[in-house]
């Protein structure tokens, strides 16, 4: 029989979701523009979720993929998108897993050891904003996991 090792996956808390979301709206509206965030946590369960007045209600569903998908491969959706073009190693990759985005907007979050804790996901304007927006939130998470607050 062989022996199984069982490790602990740490989870964002709500806490450090709205953290995060409350960062990535002020970058929002830094860049006068309206946004759709979603947060899910280790397991790619929606755990946070902030609809800004009057952004797009199409985004609302790109966003939370785009969450989920940085989760799934622990990577940036933008660097899924580079290699999921023709010829590209994930060629038609974003048919899988129930629909995945590969554009820009979706990160993941990690903790203080670098293991991937969840993801957020940004859909609502460019996706150059989108990816600042996501990035500001990330950046707030992860002040919050270096200076040993509560994960």
């Amino acid at each position: 029989m062989e022996n199984l090792t069982i490790t602990h996956t740490e989870n964002l808390t709500l806490k450090n979701a709205e953290t995060a979301i409350a960062a990535a709206k002020t970058k929002a509206k830094e860049l006068g523009t309206l946004m759709n965030i979603a947060i899910v946590d280790a397991g790619a369960n929606l755990i946070a979720f902030a609809h800004m007045d009057n952004a797009w209600l199409g985004s609302i569903d790109i966003s939370q993929k785009k969450a989920r998908t940085a989760r799934f491969f622990n990577m940036p959706t933008g660097e899924i998108g580079k290699l999921s073009q023709p010829g590209g190693a994930l060629y038609n990759i974003e048919h899988s897993n129930g629909g995945l985005i590969t554009f820009p907007g979706g990160i993941p979050i990690k903790n203080a050891q670098g293991h991937v804790i969840g993801a957020i996901g940004v859909s609502g304007d460019s996706v150059q904003n989108d990816h600042l927006v996501a990035q500001a939130g990330v950046d707030a998470v992860s002040k919050l996991v270096n200076s040993g607050t509560n994960i």
